[in-house]
């Protein structure tokens, strides 16, 4: 009998290494989330500097600020296309084959762009075009397989909002590194340079994937006929949650679009006005940084309330700022208000979707912020031309603060 006791227990081990190989990642761990932040910092670091690099080039080349504005809305317009698609892929395959296919794609995008350097007339700006669009298209792929792994993987509401507060750093991050790091190269070295430099970006997505388990893929259930991804608008409280995202969407691409009219308006300079849109970006990131402390305590819905009317009051401030220091100010707020909303709307994204499609509802919520931010810049144009950066802010500022009440009915996640 005691001989075999061994035989037991490496039969018992077999079997709990057998559910650890298909058990999801856990992104609660700091190796997995680390890996998981690195992976989107390398993508939306090459995309966020291609984003600066290629309109700059077209200017330098000659071409008007409309073709720059076609360039700038690739970025966000091929993502709308291939959102669904993408969210389907990471619900189907799990974590590493969407994001290699996102690296691809992103490497795509800079070589595109490095090989604009050696042509010029028409293809170069066409070279751009499908560098934009395949860089775009990475990021979000990459993206929305990272945020479903991780809130699959998330064994609680608290720890998904802690888990998004820490992912949400990594666009401000990359905001900042892809942009500097292609401009010192640019000045010192090039176009060509740059791209290149961007080119080995998307590898530390290649090699923060390692760090991350592999897992089975999801459960597959079977697809009645007709189905569509629409269907999920269905669910209770999920459109409400679409619409209540969208206006806070919306306030992020207004604060980046007004701010620089409004401070042109005023006479400011340049680097005002950039301390001023730096202001933001820093307490957007420090505000994500305190939430995972805090998360015990906080209350999906009632944060988003709170962060809609303090968005409301804080663009009602903005015209009425004497100085640029008042403005710097009010993006503090700003940053804090916002900043706190995306950790809670995923966690509650994620209780208003079965698992299996978690991946299709990322996609509807990040095709409706790239529309959001194709189209609206060109309403926001229209309407800043014609009545002014204050009017601006005073309406979207009254919308965002209106739409509290659509929030007061979400469902707060268990």
């Amino acid at each position: 009998m005691p001989a075999k006791k061994p035989v037991k227990r490496r039969a018992t081990q077999r079997a709990t290494d057998a559910v650890a190989d298909t058990a999801p990642p856990r992104p609660g761990s700091g190796r997995v989330l680390s890996a998981l932040i690195v992976g989107q910092l390398g993508m939306h670091s090459a995309m966020a500097g291609l984003r600066l690099a290629a309109p700059l080039q077209t200017l330098r080349e000659g071409y008007s600020p409309w073709a720059v504005g076609l360039l700038l809305a690739l970025f966000a317009a091929a993502p709308v296309l291939s959102a669904l698609h993408a969210g389907r892929l990471a619900d189907r395959l799990g974590y590493h084959r969407p994001v290699y296919l996102s690296v691809a794609l992103a490497a795509l995008g800079c070589l595109l762009a490095v090989a604009s350097t050696f042509l010029a007339g028409a293809w170069h700006f066409a070279l751009l075009c499908g560098a934009a669009m395949a860089a775009g298209t990475g990021a979000n792929t990459g993206m929305l397989t990272i945020q479903r792994t991780a809130s699959v993987a998330a064994s609680s509401s608290v720890e998904r909002v802690r888990i998004f507060s820490w992912l949400g750093i990594a666009p401000s991050f990359s905001n900042v590194i892809g942009p500097v790091a292609v401009g010192f190269m640019i000045d010192a070295h090039g176009f060509g340079a740059g791209y290149a430099l961007l080119l080995l970006m998307p590898l530390a997505t290649l090699i923060s994937a390692r760090q991350v388990p592999r897992s089975a893929p999801a459960l597959a259930k079977a697809v009645p006929a007709g189905r569509t991804s629409w269907d999920l608008l269905r669910a209770p409280g999920l459109k409400r949650l679409l619409v209540v995202n969208w206006l806070l969407s919306m306030c992020w691409d207004v604060h980046t679009f007004a701010v620089p009219i409004l401070g042109h308006e005023r006479g400011y300079n340049a680097s005002t006005i950039g301390l001023i849109l730096g202001a933001f970006t820093l307490s957007v990131t420090a505000v994500r940084a305190v939430i995972p402390l805090l998360a015990h305590r906080l209350r999906e819905v009632a944060v988003v309330r709170a962060a809609m009317v303090g968005t409301g009051v804080v663009f009602a401030l903005y015209p009425l700022a004497p100085n640029p220091w008042f403005m710097g100010l009010c993006a503090l707020l700003l940053g804090i208000t916002l900043g706190s909303v995306q950790p809670m709307v995923m966690s509650m994204l994620h209780h208003l979707t079965p698992d299996e499609r978690h991946g299709e509802a990322l996609a509807l919520r990040s095709m409706a912020m790239n529309a959001s931010s194709t189209v609206m810049p060109l309403v926001f144009g229209a309407t800043g031309t014609l009545l002014g950066a204050a009017v601006l802010f005073w309406a979207v500022g009254s919308a965002v603060g209106a739409g509290s009440w659509v929030a007061r009915r979400l469902v707060t996640a268990p």
